[in-house]
């Protein structure tokens, strides 16, 4: 399936990204705002007809839930009825209690439109992949989509957020390589995940600044090299990220535009509209476009 994934005869090719959805446990206090989730989910891809869905991380709550299997179907069952081809990546409430990401992502693969893949067994996390877009003529690979793994919490002693380990890093860099020894040159890319790294702070004092920072950037103690290993490799355009449901800010930083999607569940805090982002990359060129689209149908870029 993952060799489906090609540009459009326009040159075009559209993801839209949900981030914490945050579906619960079912229960009726709970059901009309995940109803309300559901149906911004299926409204936004019945309108924006995407080559791609994401969904970059806690897409249910975990702790507490009595069933979380049940909740993450529930989570995913709007893009799986859409029937359009979509990947996920984990955050730190998907599978904090009662469930592994290894069963969270087996359920995601029932669905024959699922892209997400475990990953390598040899590095930290569940969910390290790339998915490569070909060209329209779907000849060859055009651009590649990153998505990693953030983890759920430091080891007590640090305190706070995980962070993308070194492994995995690595691995980005020997998967960047490759396909750069077979195309040429960099491929143009993107990366998903759901914490943000240490550099969204600069990013908010960045270049070509849009959108909104309503709290901090709760991003991990520990850097460990991301953002320089994509400087490094020269193909990351823009990181997409979740987390912080009061930021959905872009900045760009030495030149990698750092993106927050719009927060997408109701069942969780935010003062921000619900909504979701939109990107679309362009066959042969190092670019994007990214906005916005709100639940009123607004759009904000």
């Amino acid at each position: 399936m993952a060799d489906d994934l090609k540009f459009r005869e326009d040159g075009t090719f559209t993801i839209v990204q949900f981030t914490d959805m945050h579906f619960g446990d079912g229960k009726e206090e709970e059901r009309q705002s995940d109803g309300q989730t559901a149906a911004l989910v299926e409204k936004i891809i019945a309108f924006e007809k995407p080559d791609l869905v994401v969904l970059t991380g806690d897409m249910i709550w975990s702790h507490g839930v009595a069933d979380p299997k049940a909740s993450f179907r529930r989570s995913i069952a709007p893009v799986v009825a859409a029937q359009v081809p979509w990947a996920a990546v984990f955050g730190n409430h998907d599978a904090e209690d009662g469930v592994t990401r290894e069963e969270l992502l087996d359920i995601q693969q029932e669905d024959e439109k699922c892209l997400s893949a475990a990953g390598p067994a040899d590095i930290n996390g569940v969910g390290n992949f790339v998915l490569k877009v070909k060209d329209a003529d779907g000849s060859e690979a055009a651009a590649a989509l990153y998505f990693l793994d953030s983890g759920i919490n430091a080891p007590e002693a640090i305190g706070g957020y995980a962070w993308i380990h070194p492994d995995q890093i690595h691995w980005y860099t020997q998967q960047s390589r490759r396909l750069a020894e077979q195309s040429g040159g960099p491929l143009p890319a993107l990366a998903f995940f759901h914490i943000p790294v240490p550099e969204y702070e600069a990013a908010w004092n960045g270049e070509r600044v849009t959108g909104t920072k309503e709290e901090n950037v709760e991003c991990s103690k520990i850097n460990t090299g991301l953002f320089g290993a994509m400087i490094q490799m020269g193909d990351v355009m823009g990181t997409f990220v979740g987390h912080d449901h009061d930021n959905d800010y872009c900045g760009t930083v030495h030149g990698i535009r750092l993106c927050y999607g719009r927060v997408s569940g109701y069942n969780c805090y935010g003062k921000l509209q619900r909504g979701a982002r939109v990107i679309r990359i362009y066959e042969g060129k190092r670019e994007f476009d990214t906005w916005i689209v709100m639940e009123d149908g607004g759009v904000v870029r």
